[in-house]
């Protein structure tokens, strides 16, 4: 499994589906399929991506602007 970090390549929003769908090994449309059905599932899904969103690190760069 692929460490857990939001890439900078493929992302949407925040990366949070991409990087989760990186983890699983799945495709990142899939992923963004199963975060939208689960919204409409009672529960605390939004507040959980960004959560996701704020605490997951973002992937590093391969050049530096230094």
């Amino acid at each position: 499994m692929a460490a857990l970090s939001r890439p900078r390549n493929g992302r949407m929003i925040g990366g949070v589906c991409a990087a989760l769908a990186r983890r699983f090994g799945i495709s990142a449309a899939t992923m963004r399929l199963i975060f939208l059905a689960s919204c409409l599932l009672p529960g605390p899904q939004f507040l959980l991506y960004l959560a996701l969103w704020v605490f997951l690190p973002a992937e590093k760069s391969a050049t530096t602007a230094w």
